[in-house]
């Protein structure tokens, strides 16, 4: 499988319109990356500098960013820390989902066993709000935590999800507004303290998983770096698949339990053929819609304002 880009045309298209300042703080996050996992030892620090190695879209230290501002050099720390706490996640999802792969690379779970990617995800989780302590940035340590908290809520209500064909869009609406939208809410508010940023962050945030979710259906793998139907094998149902039983109550009969590669790709055209691919893109873009809204209410020169807009657009724009 080829490798995806770790820099998708969207993120590309904000930094091009940035080139006046975003992309030298963009450098000065990573440096801090590579400083916070340095010197933690054989093997975690390893295991923490292929996660990092393995790149990113780097969106919500870059939402941080636009939110602070070219003057808000002092929240550098805050969105390497934001990073730091995206990356732990994906290392400790993999252990649950058992994944082989991460942005078409083997998983720190697979290369190194699940007991020691459990740890390295530990270790980039306790990196992350070192750097803030560091920082004494008392704030943002208090919205990470919280954003943390909701994300572990958010992966619970998920397991007790899986495998549920008659979980309804609310509930999995619920389960984004934990998992994914908040830790874009908490990115928003560390680089400005405005309730509209929080908002702005929430909606993208929503849209941002319910393309994940679209992509999740219909590929393609070598841009996402990850078979189609790997949700479905998992048992977790999103909303392509919530969708799709509306048009075709056949689904509901569906065994999730008894998937294999071959029976979820299967799966996933049976999905994409009920048109509900279509309809949840364009749910998305409700998201993207209302976050434009919130954002249009926060005092912004007209610059930053049409990077941030950019950054909604690029959400729903990923290898379309």
């Amino acid at each position: 499988m080829t490798r995806p880009s770790s820099v998708p045309p969207p993120v590309t298209a904000v930094l091009d319109a940035s080139s006046r300042w975003l992309p030298a703080r963009l450098g000065e996050v990573e440096e801090l990356l590579r400083k916070a996992i340095a010197d933690q030892g054989k093997p975690l620090g390893e295991d923490a500098a292929a996660t990092l190695a393995a790149g990113g879209k780097r969106l919500r230290p870059m939402l941080v960013l636009l939110c602070a501002g070219p003057e808000g050099g002092a929240a550098a720390p805050a969105a390497a820390a934001i990073e730091l706490v995206h990356m732990a996640t994906l290392v400790h999802d993999d252990v649950l989902d058992d994944a082989p792969l991460r942005r078409g690379l083997p998983t720190v779970a697979a290369t190194s066993g699940p007991e020691r990617a459990t740890a390295t995800g530990d270790l980039l989780f306790s990196r992350a709000f070192a750097l803030l302590a560091e920082a004494g940035d008392a704030r943002s340590v208090a919205l990470l935590a919280a954003a943390s908290v909701a994300l572990a809520r958010g992966e619970l209500a998920q397991r007790r999800d899986a495998f549920d064909l008659g979980i309804d869009e609310e509930r999995y609406l619920y389960r984004c507004r934990l998992k994914t939208a908040r830790l874009f809410e908490c990115a928003c508010l560390l680089g400005r303290d405005e309730e509209q940023l929080g908002e702005f962050g929430a909606e993208i945030g929503l849209a941002f998983q319910l393309l994940d979710d679209v992509l999740d259906v219909s590929g393609p793998p070598e841009r996402t770096g990850k078979a189609r139907g790997t949700d479905l094998l998992d048992g977790t149902v999103t909303l392509p698949l919530i969708e799709a039983v509306k048009a075709d109550p056949g689904l509901r009969d569906a065994d999730l339990h008894a998937l294999d590669p071959a029976s979820a790709e299967a799966l996933c055209d049976r999905i994409a053929a009920t048109g509900a691919l279509e309809r949840v893109r364009a749910r998305a873009l409700e998201f993207v819609a209302a976050a434009k809204q919130a954002l249009s209410r926060a005092g912004f020169e007209p610059e930053q304002r049409q990077l941030l807009e950019l950054v909604a657009d690029g959400v729903v724009q990923r290898y379309s």
